[in-house]
């Protein structure tokens, strides 16, 4: 059986391997998809990631909440403590280059916001199962947030992203939909 490691490594070399054209592609049907989702068209306030390499590109589902007045709020990683904390994004502005070279809000210039604010997490990952599990990329910071989180999850990613087998141990987190270019899953 492959370790999270080797599952994770074997997902982001396909991922790798694949075009720019096909990539772009997919992402523009995950996104077509997750515009029609009942959880999109229903919440106030939506968490994303600013994505990063071949993950689904999220700018321009920011883009589209802003268009359609919802709010918009991203991660903050606290590397201290091993949690995020998400404050309003309502400029690209806002971001700074943080915790592993990702795009995170200042606190300066955004305003924090609490999980029981969160309508609808978009949970990030790289390899998913079709019962909501995920392996993302070690650090568990995903899983300690939605251990205390009532709102709705899903995930986006590319078919190729979808496996069976993952290994999933007992402090993992399942999300409640999975968008992927060909298909929307319940688990």
């Amino acid at each position: 059986m492959k370790t999270k490691k080797q599952w994770r490594e074997r997902v982001l070399n396909q991922l790798k391997l694949m075009s720019d054209q096909s990539f772009d592609d997919q992402c523009r049907k995950i996104r077509e998809s997750l515009f029609q989702a009942d959880q999109w068209k229903r919440t106030g306030t939506v968490a994303l990631t600013l994505s990063m390499g071949r993950e689904v590109e999220t700018r321009p589902i920011i883009r589209r909440a802003w268009k359609e007045h919802k709010h918009v709020v991203v991660p903050k990683c606290d590397s201290k403590h091993k949690i995020l904390q998400f404050y309003r994004l309502s400029s690209f502005d806002q971001l700074q280059r943080g915790f592993y070279g990702l795009m995170e809000p200042d606190p300066e210039k955004s305003e924090r916001v609490f999980p029981s604010e969160i309508d609808l997490t978009v949970v990030p990952g790289v390899v998913f199962d079709r019962k909501g599990y995920r392996i993302g990329y070690g650090g568990g910071y995903y899983d300690r947030f939605l251990s205390n989180y009532c709102g709705e999850t899903l995930s986006l990613l590319l078919s190729c992203q979808l496996c069976s087998g993952i290994p999933v141990e007992a402090h993992d987190q399942r999300v409640g939909m999975l968008i992927t270019e060909k298909e929307v899953i319940i688990p």
